[in-house]
């Protein structure tokens, strides 16, 4: 089977899961992991035949894709920030949304430069895209981050020595205030935070509520903004007057955060919305 070929089958068993133009997304995503080779570079050597290696490999990803299971997972990458990023089924497949919460740290920390490095705390750092994005961007900040998962935090130390970043990780559970006392002070935090109402499961689309682990998606329908609480209880406790809290939300749940921060004390409270023209984020000063 020659790479022309394998984009042919290809095409012919996504298209009817995931829609032409989905299906040729994922394809060439596919076909560049198995060959190495960009689009053009696969065109111009279209009738070069696979290996029977990268043969087995096709099957084996046609097999995953045919269990709708996300590209991200069958292929185990991801981008974030111009990264590739290691992802299996113990994290979140990084979203476009959270680079722009990055950028909004970035450029925030760019803008007003400080003599002594700041100290980062990620809450919740999955595959570690947020840590290591703000490490690699900001190399003299001192970056530290938690998950209650072991198995995640075995990705985002997988990544984080794969990407030179030197990251603090740390195991524990940030809604029980007993374990922080093995948190650093801080200057800034930044999370993305579980934040869907279990509720709305049922109109997400399988590929998330089927693959994607649900302890870094889903909280109590009755109280939404239950991480957002833990946060600003923490930020109480470990940054200085001045300190910035971020975090991406629900669209829907801008009010209740805001609300949230506000009640704690919180100033300068500042919602953003991403690309799509949603509310996505927030950032609160203490």
């Amino acid at each position: 089977m020659d790479i022309q070929q394998a984009q042919r089958e290809l095409l012919a068993r996504l298209t009817p899961l995931y829609g032409e133009r989905e299906a040729a997304q994922i394809g060439d995503l596919v076909m560049e992991n198995i060959t190495g080779k960009k689009k053009i570079d696969r065109l111009l050597n279209k009738d070069v035949l696979l290996s029977p290696v990268q043969t087995d490999i096709f099957h084996q990803y046609i097999f995953g894709l045919s269990k709708h299971q996300p590209v991200q997972y069958v292929l185990q990458e991801s981008w974030f920030c111009g990264m590739k990023f290691y992802v299996d089924q113990h994290v979140l497949i990084p979203r476009p949304e959270t680079e722009e919460l990055v950028e909004w740290v970035t450029a925030d920390i760019a803008a007003a430069p400080v003599t002594a490095p700041l100290s980062i705390l990620d809450i919740g750092t999955g595959s570690g895209c947020i840590a290591i994005a703000l490490k690699k961007r900001l190399p003299k900040t001192l970056v530290h981050a938690c998950d209650i998962s072991p198995e995640a935090l075995a990705v985002a130390r997988r990544n984080a020595g794969a990407l030179d970043a030197d990251i603090d990780f740390l195991q524990l559970d940030i809604l029980d205030s007993s374990q922080w006392i093995g948190l650093p002070a801080l200057d800034l935090i930044v999370s993305n935070p579980p934040y869907i109402p279990v509720k709305e499961r049922s109109i997400m689309s399988p590929h998330v509520v089927d693959h994607e682990p649900h302890l870094a998606l889903f909280v109590k329908d009755d109280n939404p903004g239950v991480f957002y609480q833990a946060i600003a209880r923490l930020g109480q406790e470990r940054l200085p007057p001045g300190g910035s809290l971020y975090a991406e939300i629900h669209e829907d749940l801008a009010g209740l955060v805001v609300g949230i921060f506000k009640k704690a004390g919180y100033q300068d409270i500042t919602v953003r919305k991403d690309m799509q023209g949603k509310n996505r984020m927030v950032k609160a000063t203490r």
